[in-house]
Parts: structure tokens; C-alpha cells; sequence
């Protein structure tokens, strides 16, 4: 909690593991546009993190499963838009 006067503090970025990266509190299809690009993008920073390990933890298999969705429903959501 902020006292007035204080700015309010915001998580700061950093490294995020897997378990930083929790799924959506609602199905993919239900997300607005921008919860599923925020989404998206703790993914590629969960990731990225992961690709920096040597040898790269098993784990990370399971976010780039979990980008694929992210990304074939943004594919489907521009199809949509574009032919809708």
C-alpha cells in the first residue's frame, strides 16, 4: 500500500520463470486483445529468460506450448477481422 504523494509501485520487470507465468483466468477465446498480448508477452520474456539457461530447462517446452495458442488465437482473431 502507498501513502499519498507515493507513486504507486508496478512489479518490476525481471526474469520470469514458468511458475511467474500464470495461465489466464479465463479461456484463451475469452481474453480481450489486450490481456492475451500482455499474455503473450510475459510468455516471450519467460522464454527468453529460459534460452539465456545452459542447458535449457525442460520447462520451457511447456511456455512455447502455451505461445503457440497464444499466437493461433491472434492468427484467428486478424483472420476475422480481415475477412469479417
Amino acid at each position: 500500500m502507498t501513502s499519498p504523494g507515493q507513486p504507486a509501485q508496478s512489479q518490476p520487470p525481471g526474469p520470469a520463470g514458468p511458475e511467474a507465468v500464470a495461465p489466464p483466468q479465463h479461456p484463451m477465446h475469452a481474453l480481450t486483445t489486450y490481456e492475451l498480448r500482455d499474455y503473450r508477452r510475459q510468455l516471450e520474456s519467460a522464454i527468453a529468460w529460459f534460452d539465456a539457461k545452459s542447458p535449457v530447462p525442460p520447462a520451457r517446452g511447456q511456455l512455447q506450448a502455451r505461445l503457440d495458442a497464444v499466437l493461433a488465437e491472434q492468427d484467428d482473431r486478424a483472420r476475422l477481422a480481415a475477412h469479417g
